[in-house]
């Protein structure tokens, strides 16, 4: 039988206000995570790894480091035509606007779906930090004989307040959705946890291009606000359990279910902890259901002394004599140096921090220099006045303004490099 021939949706116009000072010069799916990775990543890892491969990135505010990122980090094949990750801004083909919500974002595309003529389109968001084998989801949409299948994080009921609700039957059949319910619709069966929405669909083709062009009509512009509640009245809409997805190679210690909404700081930070440890809730480190990023040419990290304990180090990092680095995470080509003290950190590429500074639970953006002997992450009303702090009292310095030039320990100037 011949594979369904699907194609992807990714939005990545995020302007992610709530990730401010991280957001600044940078959408939403840009932000760095971990010792090598963008937030974008982990989608397009997903897609790739369920052999779907014909892949837009629907992208909008501040997006030039966006279409960097996927530039040098996302060519699969140019000798293959229909497998490709490519960027596509508002192109204003049907209207003069910029993308005005989800389906909007996909109507003013319609185009590349009736020049692909897929079976189905998937429409996944860029937000999120996860695994997940979409092919098991679209093996539940076709043997549902679903329109349309959106994918369903269990939550606890207690906690399910905040999101977006989708109450089913019995059999994965949607029978309402709710938005952020002071009584949110039981699991059938499990009256302690409730189905929260992930904002990733799966559409048969010819429903999709239906339902966009009456969202048209209508005045419509959002799938969760508007085009999916009118198709319930008329179509077959199922709730696909993420619960259910088993990735091959994950390990005994981790979260078999793993999702992380990573929208504001302090859920940014945590979500750092999960990769962390001998036993890490959530291991970078799977050979069969990889994350793809950067293919870094740079050398290795070089530790010329100082005490490490539960932390990672990204390529051509230096860490000098009498440096302490305790759960932190420094991404590439930055310099600590002799006597800093690091606890409960993330430092981001091309940032020095000098002689004897101390630094706890801070998030230090890109083309910095901590000055020697500084203090921050201890005095959360006096960082307040320089930088800014979250709710949970993580300190934030935002990106430098311009670039600067890194000495290595020898001497040596370094690259300079955008944001």
């Amino acid at each position: 039988m011949k594979p369904d021939r699907i194609i992807a949706f990714v939005m990545a116009g995020g302007q992610g206000s709530r990730l401010q000072p991280l957001t600044t010069a940078r959408s939403k799916p840009s932000v760095p995570f971990g010792a090598r990775y963008r937030i974008v990543d982990f989608v397009l890892s997903n897609l790739v790894n369920s052999s779907i491969n014909t892949i837009y990135l629907l992208v909008q505010y501040k997006s030039q480091s966006l279409i960097e990122h996927v530039r040098k980090s996302w060519t699969i094949s140019p000798l293959l035509q229909q497998q490709f990750v490519t960027v596509v801004p508002p192109q204003m083909r049907v209207s003069e606007n910029w993308f005005q919500g989800t389906a909007d974002a996909v109507h003013q595309n319609i185009n590349l779906i009736e020049e692909q003529a897929p079976d189905l389109v998937a429409v996944f968001g860029a937000d999120h930090i996860y695994r997940m084998d979409i092919q098991q989801m679209v093996d539940f949409h076709k043997a549902n004989q679903a329109d349309v299948s959106i994918a369903a994080l269990p939550v606890p009921l207690r906690d399910a307040r905040g999101f977006g609700v989708i109450a089913t039957g019995p059999d994965g059949r949607i029978q309402a959705f709710q938005e952020k319910p002071a009584n949110p619709a039981a699991m059938p069966g499990d009256p302690h946890h409730a189905f929260a929405s992930m904002g990733n669909y799966i559409f048969k083709t010819d429903v999709l291009i239906e339902a966009l062009e009456e969202a048209r009509r209508n005045g419509e512009t959002d799938f969760g606000g508007h085009v999916l509640p009118r198709l319930l009245r008329t179509h077959r809409l199922f709730a696909y359990d993420f619960a259910t997805n088993v990735i091959p190679g994950i390990k005994p210690y981790e979260q078999r279910v793993y999702w992380r909404d990573v929208g504001n700081i302090d859920a940014y930070f945590d979500a750092h902890k999960d990769v962390l440890g001998a036993e890490p809730v959530f291991d970078m480190f799977n050979p069969q259901w990889p994350v793809y990023s950067s293919g870094y040419q740079g050398p290795v990290a070089r530790v010329l002394g100082g005490e490490l304990r539960n932390s990672l180090l990204a390529a051509a990092t230096i860490v000098h004599e009498g440096a302490r680095l305790t759960n932190t995470i420094v991404r590439r080509e930055a310099v600590i140096e002799e006597d800093v003290e690091l606890e409960d950190c993330v430092i981001m590429d091309y940032v020095r921090v000098c002689r004897g500074a101390r630094l706890r639970r801070v998030i230090v953006d890109r083309h910095n220099i901590i000055a020697a002997g500084e203090r921050i992450g201890f005095d959360p009303e006096a960082d307040r006045q320089r930088y800014t702090v979250s709710e949970g009292g993580v300190t934030v310095i935002p990106a430098g303004r311009v670039s600067f030039f890194a000495r290595d320990h020898q001497g040596a100037l370094g690259r300079s490099y955008s944001k």
